[in-house]
């Protein structure tokens, strides 16, 4: 019995020895790599080394991609796989290493060690800034400069340049960046980060602000030149044509701190004026009722701006646009004429005219552009050099029943219509035909000989002032 007893101690110490054996072993297999049922971030790692987990672990990584938001909401992604981005467990898997008791293995026999553990991360700065500054708003910021406030004198007129606004702070921009990978984010909001300002203004700054508001005020009055057919409005852009600048372009000021008016260029646009609506004196286009343009002699009727005047009114209106009264100008000015046709305009014939083609024998009476008058005439005997002067001439008289008396003639004529010197339009009872070559050797002594029936048309019609044109 005691033998027996012997031997089951024996059995069961030798079972003893071997369970504690056992044990020990696996303990002592596990000083080497990860203890029984290790699960790191999903994968069984047991029983491996801080390398071979590493190597695990990174199989199931990717790089991630950064996400931008800029001022206007637009996402910009950066891929960091692009940028030398790498990951690194072997930290993170040596401090549970060593955390981890070999010798307490069983106690991951029932529910095992879960652990979950984020990777050192790396990337390649260089790179990153290469992506960094090839972003469409930093190139943008980068050409924008320091930033600056200009006045600058364009085609437009005179134009404030502010670049000082809504500037983007580029440097500190790219450290967030560097914060928010590092941090493991994966987006930045460029507008939430505060990283859009206004630079600050300096004094010489701030005087160009001033005289910014200056020419907007005076920009904002309007003087009106009303010729007539056409007008022309002097505002904003016009009216800066008449500021006095600096050699760069700038507006001058004066004592009192008001814009100077440049008188030269005051002359210079009175001196335009009258050459585009002056049109006494000068030989002229005509679209005759025959179909062609013909060139008419100047004569005795056309516009003329009285220039003196006109001057004067331009420089008192413009001195009272620059005033710092607070009142702006706003009025329709006609000008002064030395001469003034019946209507005003580039055009002073208009459509109210007397038309007479010598060439075709025919007069043409127009009342507000209706042919009132279509009708044969007679003009001046050209066999004895008394042929009709060319030119644009005027109406400067009517009479009824007169006498017309000459060197070797006295003709009565029931209506009488002159329109320079002695030359007029009259009715001439002693013909019996009007037109054709009649004009060539029985011509009048210059005077336009025209039917009873149409002068009687013509003369209730026809006020003083209407052109005449005569042409060949």
């Amino acid at each position: 019995m005691k033998q027996r007893v012997r031997m089951l101690l024996w059995v069961f110490g030798g079972l003893f020895i071997l369970l504690i054996a056992g044990y020990f072993a696996i303990a002592f297999y596990y000083q080497e790599g990860f203890s029984f049922q290790t699960w790191i971030n999903g994968i069984y790692c047991t029983g491996m080394t801080v390398e071979e987990a590493n190597s695990e672990l990174l199989q199931q990584t990717r790089a991630p991609v950064m996400t931008i938001l800029d001022d206007d909401g637009e996402s910009i992604l950066i891929d960091l796989q692009e940028c030398g981005y790498r990951e690194d467990y072997s930290g993170a898997l040596q401090r549970l290493m060593n955390r981890q008791n070999p010798f307490l293995w069983i106690d991951n026999l029932i529910d095992g060690r879960r652990e979950e553990m984020e990777p050192a991360v790396f990337i390649e700065e260089a790179l990153l800034r290469e992506k960094w500054d090839a972003l469409p708003f930093v190139r943008e910021e980068k050409k924008r400069g320091p930033g600056n406030v200009e006045l600058l004198w364009t085609e437009e007129g005179y134009r404030l340049k502010d670049s000082m606004l809504h500037h983007f702070d580029v440097e500190r921009g790219y450290e967030l960046l560097l914060q928010a990978f590092y941090s493991g984010e994966d987006e930045l909001d460029l507008a939430e980060s505060g990283l859009y300002c206004d630079l600050p203004y300096t004094g010489e700054q701030e005087e160009l602000f001033a005289l910014w508001e200056k020419l907007e005020a005076f920009g904002r009055n309007r003087i009106v030149f009303d010729m007539g057919a056409e007008q022309i409005v002097l505002t904003g852009r016009e009216l800066e044509n008449f500021l006095d600048q600096d050699e760069a372009g700038l507006p001058v000021c004066g004592g009192k701190g008001q814009l100077v008016i440049d008188g030269d260029k005051a002359q210079a646009f009175i001196t335009k004026l009258s050459g585009e609506y002056n049109t006494y004196g000068k030989e002229r286009e005509f679209h005759s009722t025959r179909g062609d343009v013909v060139t008419v002699p100047a004569g005795n009727y056309g516009t003329e701006i009285n220039d003196k005047k006109e001057l004067e009114y331009l420089t008192e209106a413009l001195s009272r646009c620059v005033s710092d009264t607070g009142e702006l100008v706003n009025e329709v000015h006609s000008p002064t004429y030395t001469r003034q046709g019946y209507c005003r305009g580039k055009d002073d014939i208009g459509n109210t005219y007397i038309e007479i083609d010598m060439t075709e024998q025919k007069m043409y009476f127009y009342l507000d552009g209706e042919c009132l008058v279509d009708t044969d005439i007679v003009t001046g005997n050209l066999r004895r050099k008394n042929g009709t002067p060319a030119g644009v001439f005027y109406v400067y008289g009517k009479a009824r029943n007169r006498i017309l008396r000459g060197r070797d003639y006295a003709s009565f004529v029931n209506y009488w219509v002159p329109v320079y010197k002695s030359i007029g339009i009259h009715d001439a009872s002693w013909r019996r035909e009007f037109g054709g070559e009649i004009y060539k050797t029985n011509g009048s002594h210059g005077c336009i000989n025209t039917p009873k029936a149409n002068m009687k048309i013509i003369y209730e019609n026809v006020e003083i002032g209407i052109p005449v044109v005569i042409f060949s």
